[in-house]
């Protein structure tokens, strides 16, 4: 047994751990939890939930074991976030094409079905890509501070984030973009709590730990010749797949970077989705509002039962 102590966030991380192993040997990690007895996983309504940058799988905390008694419940980490592998740049391109592959990857080989998406941040874009590409296992959507097409305003604090020699100094080598997001990604006078802050950013303790951080910023696409910009286009298009599907968007309203502006533009596809703003949360709103934001899901999926 290891004398080695525990973490102050641990026992904010419950889970045991899976991993998948992706081509090329790269191990993805993910969560697979559920509770209760006489249901086998083919009768079980699955919840994937997929996270954002900076954050990783241990952000669905409070989520996973309010939700895991009655459902089946996927929490993934981004390869080079969480616990899943940290490749260099060279052996992993850290596109969204790549991390919706990953991501498809894992849904076929678990063969997962009636599937309801659970999404924050990037997770939007890498969920709802998966999606488009799995259209008869997903069901239901239940979005979180997140976009899933194109914008052509990028906020100055990302837009500094992304210089190649200060973003890059500031982001991978000071760990700036993840730990101002503890503090800036809540609402104002809102300090989360410390072992909270060590969960988050647990997995990026060095230079190394924080490429995908950078990379994600990187591979935002502002104009048609970056490389994302053909997946993201491709996603916006065929997002019309689910306009008959029930979504749910449940926002945090302080949040400077997913503005209400993201809200107006998901009801142009889905202009039959349920809203949930949260005036006194920002873009970490499942951080805030965790035990707000469950009943809202339970009530969702009571109204909108899988077949």
């Amino acid at each position: 047994m290891s004398n080695k102590p525990k973490e102050i966030w641990s026992s904010l991380y419950p889970f045991e751990s899976h991993w998948f192993e992706l081509d090329g040997g790269l191990r993805y990690h993910y969560l697979d939890e559920r509770r209760g007895q006489g249901k086998r996983d083919s009768d079980r309504e699955v919840i994937l939930m997929v996270h954002g940058n900076p954050t990783w799988s241990f952000y669905w905390r409070n989520l996973i074991t309010s939700l895991r008694d009655r459902y089946r419940v996927i929490a993934v980490d981004h390869i080079g976030c969480g616990l899943s592998d940290k490749p260099t740049e060279e052996q992993y391109p850290f596109t969204l094409a790549r991390r919706i592959s990953d991501l498809s990857a894992l849904i076929e080989s678990l063969d997962l079905q009636r599937i309801t998406l659970v999404a924050h941040d990037w997770g939007g874009a890498i969920g709802m890509g998966a999606a488009c590409r799995h259209e008869k296992r997903f069901q239901r959507f239940v979005l979180m501070n997140t976009g899933a097409f194109r914008f052509n305003v990028c906020p100055l604090r990302i837009a500094l984030c992304r210089l190649p020699l200060i973003g890059r100094l500031s982001v991978q080598g000071l760990n700036l973009f993840a730990r101002a997001a503890t503090k800036m990604a809540v609402a104002p006078g809102h300090r989360l709590p410390n072992e909270v802050r060590a969960g988050l950013l647990a997995p990026y303790k060095t230079w190394a730990d924080r490429l995908a951080i950078y990379k994600f910023v990187q591979d935002i696409p502002m104009n048609e010749k970056h490389q994302s910009y053909g997946t993201l286009l491709a996603i916006e298009e065929n997002l019309r797949l689910f306009r008959n599907h029930p979504i749910c968007l449940i926002w945090g309203m302080l949040d400077w970077c997913f503005t209400s502006d993201y809200i107006k533009r998901f009801l142009q596809f889905y202009p039959e989705a349920e809203v949930h703003r949260f005036s006194d949360a920002g873009h970490y709103v499942v951080e805030e509002a965790a035990e707000r934001i469950v009943p809202i899901i339970e009530e969702f999926f009571s109204k909108n039962v899988i077949g």
